[in-house]
């Protein structure tokens, strides 16, 4: 069944008063927002609504137990005005993932992916023109029982809002390794986007903050070890010229910039390798100068070029930006195929039309 989706527009935009090309990261969003309910049998009342507060009751399950999924995706504006999505379908798989993950029902296809392309042409105004510009896509689940119980919720909100954003990291910077506290372990929800895994994360990023880090490289629970994932991003080293990244093991996220980054290198002859990468083995490689290149990469950081890594109170500093020829190939190249520069011979651009 294919859900009719219900337009409410605002009667004045606030586009006008709003710098769409210098807007900073997640703090002014559109006018708009798509909005479904599920009443523990099916989705419902899908709708595009003002943006506006909500209106929860403070026994809401959600607020109590944390039973909350999101994702994060971009629209980008072509030189020729046109507005395309980098692969929802990946998102909305992921989104799915995490629902099972959490106990909460799956959206269904045409609510998240027709409800998003509507969303998205409705509010395309607020879509920047400047290089580096997107309008970032935020959308999450929440569960919505009024009960303060123990138990999965029976109800629940899906909502999709937006604001335009530039570049989340514009300089190069430092990642410390984390050997104390850590973001996931063996059979929790590691590789579930859900609200839980960030809050546990904020108190030891704030500790690396304070030393100067950027965001913390993530190991592994049992013996802090081996390399996960960086707090934004999935992360790639480029190790006597292979591209190494941590395989998918149940605690890291599977990204949608990840798969692409791993596609785009195989297909032009680079040589990936997905496997444990130990702490040990980058400490090794730095010596033997053999630590080439590392880089993040996420759908909020793009690409982000990694200066140095802190472990055991050294810094280990990495190659200059005009040294990493694999990091600089991947961010043109997949910002190219973003911005219809280069054909899309994967067919991730999906038109809002």
């Amino acid at each position: 069944m294919r859900h009719e989706i219900k337009i409410e527009q605002v009667s004045n935009s606030k586009l006008p008063n709003v710098d769409i090309e210098n807007a900073p990261f997640g703090r002014t969003f559109t006018d708009h927002m798509l909005m479904a309910s599920f009443d523990g049998e099916a989705w419902t009342d899908v709708k595009i609504v003002p943006y506006g507060p909500l209106m929860l009751s403070p026994a809401t399950t959600s607020l109590h137990y944390g039973q909350e999924i999101f994702e994060g995706m971009k629209a980008y504006r072509w030189a020729n005005g046109e507005v395309k999505l980098f692969r929802p379908e990946k998102n909305m798989q992921r989104m799915n993932k995490s629902a099972v993950r959490m106990a909460m029902p799956q959206i269904d296809e045409d609510i998240f992916l027709d409800g998003i392309r509507k969303f998205v042409s409705l509010d395309q105004a607020w879509v920047p023109e400047r290089e580096g510009s997107s309008l970032y896509l935020r959308p999450f689940m929440i569960a919505t029982d009024e009960y303060v119980g123990v138990k999965a919720s029976d109800t629940y909100l899906f909502m999709v809002i937006a604001c335009p954003v530039v570049s989340y990291y514009d300089a190069p910077f430092k990642v410390k390794v984390e050997q104390y506290y850590s973001r996931a372990t063996n059979g929790g929800t590691g590789e579930a986007k859900c609200g839980g895994n960030y809050a546990a994360s904020l108190y030891p990023a704030n500790l690396g903050n304070e030393a100067g880090y950027k965001q913390l490289l993530w190991t592994d629970s049992k013996e802090h070890k081996y390399i996960e994932e960086s707090g934004t991003m999935n992360v790639f080293f480029v190790i006597d010229g292979i591209v190494v990244t941590p395989e998918l093991n149940g605690n890291v996220l599977e990204g949608v910039t990840r798969d692409s980054v791993i596609t785009l290198l195989k297909d032009n002859n680079y040589t990936v390798e997905e496997r444990k990468v130990s702490v040990d083995e980058l400490v090794a490689a730095h010596s033997a100068g053999t630590l080439q290149e590392m880089f993040g990469a996420g759908t909020a950081a793009t690409i982000a070029i990694i200066s140095a890594i802190g472990y055991n109170g050294v810094d280990l500093e990495l190659p200059s930006v005009d040294d990493r020829p694999v990091s600089k190939w991947v961010l043109n190249t997949i910002s190219d195929i973003r911005m219809g520069r280069l054909p899309d011979k994967y067919n991730w651009m999906v038109s809002i039309d």
